[in-house]
């Protein structure tokens, strides 16, 4: 590799998604004041809320939300409109 092509600060950075608990080691310049240990070393944490790990996209599950209530709030709202 190259010498001197990386910007200041390039160092290796961890990676911990929020929802999965998955951790990934990437070569960043991220700024972050908190630190985490992975197989013994310590490394500059991330906390990220969604990764390749969660995301639905990524892992092929189909998450289906709450959306009868979503559609009942909305008839009302339509009821209402209506009634005025």
């Amino acid at each position: 590799m190259k010498k001197d092509i990386h910007p200041e600060g390039y160092r290796t950075v961890m990676f911990e998604d929020m929802s999965s608990g998955a951790v990934f080691l990437i070569g960043s310049t991220i700024r972050t004041n908190d630190t985490g240990t992975y197989e013994g070393k310590e490394y500059p944490k991330v906390v990220v809320e969604i990764s390749s790990k969660s995301h639905p996209f990524y892992t092929g599950e189909d998450r289906s939300l709450d959306k009868t209530g979503r559609v009942e709030r909305f008839k009302q709202r339509v009821a209402a409109a209506k009634a005025k």
